[in-house]
Protein backbone atom coordinates (compact mmCIF):
# COMPACT_ATOMS: atom_id res chain seq x y z
CA UNK A 1 0.00 0.00 0.00
CA UNK A 2 2.72 2.28 0.67
CA UNK A 3 4.19 1.97 -2.78
CA UNK A 4 0.52 2.27 -4.23
CA UNK A 5 0.61 6.11 -2.08
CA UNK A 6 3.52 7.38 -3.73
CA UNK A 7 3.49 6.33 -6.86
CA UNK A 8 2.91 8.91 -9.49
CA UNK A 9 0.86 7.06 -11.58
CA UNK A 10 -2.62 6.97 -10.57
CA UNK A 11 -4.58 3.61 -9.67
CA UNK A 12 -7.37 3.41 -12.73
CA UNK A 13 -10.74 3.04 -11.21
CA UNK A 14 -12.14 2.58 -14.79
CA UNK A 15 -11.79 0.21 -17.99
CA UNK A 16 -13.84 2.33 -20.34
CA UNK A 17 -11.35 5.69 -21.24
CA UNK A 18 -13.88 7.86 -21.36
CA UNK A 19 -15.19 7.04 -17.74
CA UNK A 20 -11.98 7.33 -16.70
CA UNK A 21 -11.18 10.78 -17.85
CA UNK A 22 -14.22 12.24 -15.84
CA UNK A 23 -12.02 10.88 -12.59
CA UNK A 24 -9.46 13.05 -13.42
CA UNK A 25 -10.12 16.87 -12.50
CA UNK A 26 -7.83 20.43 -12.12
CA UNK A 27 -8.73 22.82 -9.58
CA UNK A 28 -8.77 25.48 -12.46
CA UNK A 29 -12.16 23.43 -13.86
CA UNK A 30 -13.23 24.15 -10.46
CA UNK A 31 -12.81 27.73 -10.50
CA UNK A 32 -13.86 28.22 -13.97
CA UNK A 33 -16.96 26.01 -13.20
CA UNK A 34 -17.75 28.19 -10.25
CA UNK A 35 -16.33 31.64 -9.98
CA UNK A 36 -19.42 32.72 -13.13
CA UNK A 37 -21.96 31.11 -11.28
CA UNK A 38 -21.25 32.96 -7.98
CA UNK A 39 -21.12 36.15 -9.60
CA UNK A 40 -24.34 35.37 -11.06
CA UNK A 41 -25.81 34.18 -8.00
CA UNK A 42 -24.85 37.48 -6.29
CA UNK A 43 -25.96 39.39 -9.56
CA UNK A 44 -29.35 37.99 -9.13
CA UNK A 45 -29.49 38.64 -5.62
CA UNK A 46 -29.03 42.38 -6.18
CA UNK A 47 -31.57 42.66 -8.76
CA UNK A 48 -33.99 40.49 -7.35
CA UNK A 49 -33.93 42.31 -3.54
CA UNK A 50 -37.33 43.17 -3.10
CA UNK A 51 -38.71 47.03 -2.49
CA UNK A 52 -38.50 47.81 0.93
CA UNK A 53 -36.08 44.43 2.03
CA UNK A 54 -32.81 45.77 3.43
CA UNK A 55 -29.52 45.56 1.57
CA UNK A 56 -28.19 43.60 4.37
CA UNK A 57 -29.82 40.57 3.18
CA UNK A 58 -27.31 39.86 1.19
CA UNK A 59 -24.08 39.99 3.35
CA UNK A 60 -26.09 38.50 5.76
CA UNK A 61 -27.22 35.57 3.35
CA UNK A 62 -23.89 34.84 2.08
CA UNK A 63 -22.33 34.68 5.21
CA UNK A 64 -24.67 31.99 5.97
CA UNK A 65 -24.22 30.08 2.94
CA UNK A 66 -20.62 29.91 3.85
CA UNK A 67 -21.44 28.80 7.61
CA UNK A 68 -23.65 25.94 5.97
CA UNK A 69 -21.03 25.00 3.63
CA UNK A 70 -18.26 24.03 5.97
CA UNK A 71 -21.25 22.21 8.11
CA UNK A 72 -22.00 20.21 4.84
CA UNK A 73 -18.22 19.50 4.59
CA UNK A 74 -17.81 18.02 7.58
CA UNK A 75 -21.47 15.60 7.15
CA UNK A 76 -20.28 14.93 3.71
CA UNK A 77 -16.82 13.80 4.71
CA UNK A 78 -18.17 12.13 7.96
CA UNK A 79 -20.89 10.06 7.01
CA UNK A 80 -20.87 9.97 2.63
CA UNK A 81 -17.40 9.73 1.77
CA UNK A 82 -16.31 7.41 5.11
CA UNK A 83 -19.51 4.96 5.03
CA UNK A 84 -19.23 1.87 6.47
CA UNK A 85 -19.50 -0.53 3.25
CA UNK A 86 -20.78 -3.67 4.43
CA UNK A 87 -21.26 -5.67 0.63
CA UNK A 88 -18.54 -5.57 -1.93
CA UNK A 89 -20.38 -3.55 -4.56
CA UNK A 90 -20.87 -0.47 -1.52
CA UNK A 91 -16.80 -1.04 -1.00
CA UNK A 92 -16.55 -0.55 -5.12
CA UNK A 93 -18.70 2.94 -4.34
CA UNK A 94 -16.92 3.87 -1.79
CA UNK A 95 -13.73 3.44 -2.95
CA UNK A 96 -14.96 5.50 -6.12
CA UNK A 97 -16.04 8.55 -3.78
CA UNK A 98 -12.78 8.91 -1.59
CA UNK A 99 -11.18 5.55 -0.69
CA UNK A 100 -9.10 5.51 -4.07
CA UNK A 101 -8.06 9.37 -2.08
CA UNK A 102 -6.82 7.64 1.12
CA UNK A 103 -4.96 5.25 -1.06
CA UNK A 104 -3.43 7.71 -2.69
CA UNK A 105 -3.09 11.24 -1.07
CA UNK A 106 -0.89 13.07 -3.42
CA UNK A 107 -2.09 12.12 -6.64
CA UNK A 108 -2.97 16.08 -8.09
CA UNK A 109 -5.63 14.97 -10.50
CA UNK A 110 -7.64 13.60 -7.10
CA UNK A 111 -7.98 16.29 -5.17
CA UNK A 112 -10.51 18.19 -5.91
CA UNK A 113 -14.40 17.05 -6.52
CA UNK A 114 -14.95 16.22 -10.57
CA UNK A 115 -17.85 18.22 -11.87
CA UNK A 116 -19.99 15.26 -12.59
CA UNK A 117 -20.30 14.88 -8.59
CA UNK A 118 -20.16 18.65 -7.78
CA UNK A 119 -22.51 19.72 -10.05
CA UNK A 120 -25.51 17.09 -9.30
CA UNK A 121 -25.15 18.11 -5.29
CA UNK A 122 -25.22 22.06 -6.48
CA UNK A 123 -28.21 21.29 -8.30
CA UNK A 124 -29.29 19.29 -5.31
CA UNK A 125 -28.36 22.52 -2.84
CA UNK A 126 -30.21 25.00 -5.02
CA UNK A 127 -33.19 23.21 -5.11
CA UNK A 128 -32.85 22.30 -1.05
CA UNK A 129 -32.70 26.44 -0.34
CA UNK A 130 -35.53 27.19 -3.48
CA UNK A 131 -37.24 24.86 -1.47
CA UNK A 132 -37.18 26.21 2.61
CA UNK A 133 -36.84 29.76 1.54
CA UNK A 134 -39.95 29.91 -0.70
CA UNK A 135 -41.89 28.24 1.94
CA UNK A 136 -40.79 30.92 4.57
CA UNK A 137 -41.59 33.19 2.33
CA UNK A 138 -38.29 34.72 1.69
CA UNK A 139 -36.94 34.12 -1.68
CA UNK A 140 -34.74 36.94 -1.86
CA UNK A 141 -32.91 34.79 0.36
CA UNK A 142 -31.81 32.04 -1.96
CA UNK A 143 -29.07 33.85 -4.27
CA UNK A 144 -26.89 35.66 -1.96
CA UNK A 145 -26.78 31.84 0.41
CA UNK A 146 -26.27 29.94 -2.81
CA UNK A 147 -23.51 32.49 -3.52
CA UNK A 148 -21.75 31.97 0.24
CA UNK A 149 -22.07 28.59 -0.44
CA UNK A 150 -20.96 28.08 -3.63
CA UNK A 151 -17.91 29.60 -2.53
CA UNK A 152 -17.05 28.29 0.55
CA UNK A 153 -16.99 24.77 -1.72
CA UNK A 154 -14.82 26.48 -3.90
CA UNK A 155 -12.53 27.51 -1.05
CA UNK A 156 -12.56 23.93 0.30
CA UNK A 157 -11.50 22.62 -2.99
CA UNK A 158 -8.68 24.71 -3.22
CA UNK A 159 -7.74 24.44 0.50
CA UNK A 160 -7.66 20.75 -0.12
CA UNK A 161 -5.69 20.71 -2.88
CA UNK A 162 -3.25 23.47 -1.23
CA UNK A 163 -3.08 21.18 1.75
CA UNK A 164 -2.03 18.48 -0.36
CA UNK A 165 0.67 20.08 -2.18
CA UNK A 166 2.00 23.13 -0.32
CA UNK A 167 3.77 23.60 2.44
CA UNK A 168 1.32 26.06 4.23
CA UNK A 169 3.47 26.21 7.45
CA UNK A 170 1.73 29.26 8.94
CA UNK A 171 -0.25 30.22 11.47
CA UNK A 172 -4.63 29.39 10.48
CA UNK A 173 -3.11 27.28 7.42
CA UNK A 174 -0.68 25.29 9.44
CA UNK A 175 -3.42 24.51 11.97
CA UNK A 176 -6.07 23.07 9.39
CA UNK A 177 -2.78 21.51 7.48
CA UNK A 178 -1.72 19.23 10.60
CA UNK A 179 -5.28 18.53 11.16
CA UNK A 180 -6.02 16.93 7.29
CA UNK A 181 -2.93 15.30 7.51
CA UNK A 182 -3.63 13.65 10.63
CA UNK A 183 -7.06 12.60 9.35
CA UNK A 184 -5.47 11.13 6.80
CA UNK A 185 -2.17 9.29 8.67
CA UNK A 186 -3.43 8.79 12.36
CA UNK A 187 -7.61 8.80 12.47
CA UNK A 188 -9.04 8.26 9.56
CA UNK A 189 -12.20 8.10 11.36
CA UNK A 190 -12.20 11.09 12.96
CA UNK A 191 -10.80 15.17 12.63
CA UNK A 192 -13.40 15.20 9.45
CA UNK A 193 -12.95 18.94 8.66
CA UNK A 194 -10.69 20.47 6.20
CA UNK A 195 -11.24 24.01 5.62
CA UNK A 196 -11.99 24.18 9.79
CA UNK A 197 -11.96 22.15 12.70
CA UNK A 198 -15.17 24.12 14.60
CA UNK A 199 -17.36 21.16 13.66
CA UNK A 200 -15.26 18.10 14.48
CA UNK A 201 -15.43 19.79 18.11
CA UNK A 202 -19.09 20.45 18.11
CA UNK A 203 -19.64 16.65 17.15
CA UNK A 204 -16.76 15.16 19.08
CA UNK A 205 -14.56 13.85 16.49
CA UNK A 206 -11.95 16.31 17.17
CA UNK A 207 -9.46 13.48 19.52
CA UNK A 208 -7.58 15.10 22.42
CA UNK A 209 -3.81 15.22 21.74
Amino acid sequence: MTDVAHSKEPIRLFKSDFLEFFTHVSPVTVLVIYLPVIGYALVRGIRGLPAGVSWLVLPAGFVLGLILWTLTEYLLHRFLFHFKPRTPWQERISFLFHGVHHAQPMVKTRLVMPPVVSIPLALLFYGLFTLVFTALGAAYWIAPTFAGFGLGYVLYDMTHYSLHHFKLRWGYFNTIRLHHMRHHGQTPNQRFGVTNVVWDKVFGTYPRE
